[in-house]
């Protein structure tokens, strides 16, 4: 049985804020020594894409700690707030998406979630089982609840009013929303980024307006993405998504910048808050080699979503990559077809290299393409197949493809 204090110790380590600290002290104590239930711990996921990267799972592993100390986990796939769009953070409206594509992004969400939590203690829901049949009357009640200048205390909001950008109704009702969740759910603790305080405040201020044992909050902190510098984020470009390849994974792992090391161990790994507290201090100190420090959080994250072998063939395929500058024998073939040239471009994103011609293009202009080492140059390049079966098509550091011809496709005369 894990103490009152333990628990305390493990929730809140790597955690932005605890609101209130008290309070929540009170709630996690009282329910380690039996005198409540355990406790509803809710946290809410938007699938406004289809891809889950590790930035997301900062909260999903704090979440998942609650699991493990015998608490309910609460998923909220928001299946009718992702198309309303939450304004955090952004400097415009956000494009509202269709029924289907929610319903699409949310199928692929749930299969890598299902990498992180638990199944035991699990509750998934989506909250357009409870937001959809709300008729005006109550939307009209839930309003009531919150001020205008309520609204726009939130620093995004304010900011694009005093800049005369629009602000859709549509957008203050999002906390609203997000709030009637607890409300409907009655959760103790609600979890959610830093980013997130105003949305999770509001979800406490609804449940006391309802009678209700107002919830606590944890915020953790924003995950800097591949670049150092922006969260990380799809549309950033700097993620590494929990459903990449190991190779992908172990290489993107190797580029994070040597700071941000222990803020990774310390979010986005299984080790315990003492093996971070040492790795930090070897690193200070010197007794830890950052490179060496580097490959085991490397490992650490390709183990958590692959194995660990995946996670040692990996780190072979690096080193084999970039330490002897080879090429890895087990890459991805492409059949180039009955064509008898390919424009270059084309080929780059048929071939699965790039997402489109338009990035082709890009990373052609970065010099960051290459055809068995050497550098292609011109993005409107229209190449001969002849030129191109069995050699290795390159894009970046950790990008291959082998390709071959279709058999019969050009008989030789």
């Amino acid at each position: 049985m894990t103490s009152a204090a333990e628990q305390l110790k493990i929730l809140t380590d790597g955690a932005e804020q605890v609101l209130p600290a008290e309070e929540f002290a009170r709630k996690v104590t009282e329910a380690a020594e039996g005198k409540r239930p355990p406790l509803r711990v809710k946290f809410g996921m938007d699938p406004t894409s289809p891809d889950v990267h590790i930035g997301h799972t900062v909260v999903l592993r704090k979440l998942r700690q609650f699991q493990e100390l015998g608490h309910t986990a609460i998923l909220i796939i928001g299946g009718f707030t992702a198309r309303v769009g939450d304004p955090t953070g952004r400097s415009a409206t956000r494009p509202p998406l269709t029924e289907q594509q929610v319903a699409d992004n949310a199928r692929t969400y749930l299969d890598q979630v299902r990498k992180v939590l638990l199944p035991e203690r699990l509750e998934v829901v989506d909250n357009g089982d409870w937001l959809g049949p709300l008729g005006m009357s109550d939307v009209l009640r839930l309003t009531a609840q919150v001020t205008v200048a309520q609204m726009l205390e939130r620093d995004d909001f304010s900011t694009r009013y005093r800049e005369g950008k629009p602000i859709a109704l549509s957008e203050f009702l999002y906390p609203l929303l997000q709030g009637q969740d607890s409300v409907h759910l009655r959760s103790d603790v609600e979890l959610g980024g830093t980013d997130q305080t105003f949305n999770l405040l509001m979800g406490r201020q609804l449940q006391a307006s309802n009678g209700q044992d107002p919830q606590c909050i944890l915020t953790m902190p924003l995950l800097e993405g591949l670049d150092g510098a922006a969260k990380m984020s799809k549309t950033s470009g700097n993620t590494i998504g929990v459903d990449e390849d190991p190779a992908e994974m172990f290489g993107k792992a190797m580029s994070i910048r040597d700071e941000l090391m222990v803020k990774y161990f310390r979010l986005v790994t299984d080790l315990g808050p003492d093996e971070v507290d040492g790795i930090a201090a070897g690193l200070g100190d010197g007794s830890l080699h950052p490179g060496q420090t580097k490959r085991r959080l490397a490992r650490e994250i390709v183990r958590m979503y692959h194995s660990a072998d995946d996670a040692e063939a990996a780190e072979a395929r690096f080193d084999l990559q970039f330490k002897e500058h080879g090429i890895p024998e087990d890459i991805p073939e492409f059949v180039l077809g009955p064509v008898l040239s390919w424009p270059v471009a084309a080929l780059l994103a048929d071939a699965g290299l790039v997402s489109s011609r338009s990035e082709a293009r890009r990373m052609i202009s970065q010099n960051a393409v290459r055809l068995d080492g050497q550098a292609l140059t011109d993005p409107d390049a229209d190449i001969p197949v002849d030129e191109l079966v069995g050699r290795v098509l390159q894009v970046g550091k950790r990008r291959f493809v082998r390709l071959r011809d279709e058999p019969g496709a050009h008989p030789k005369s």
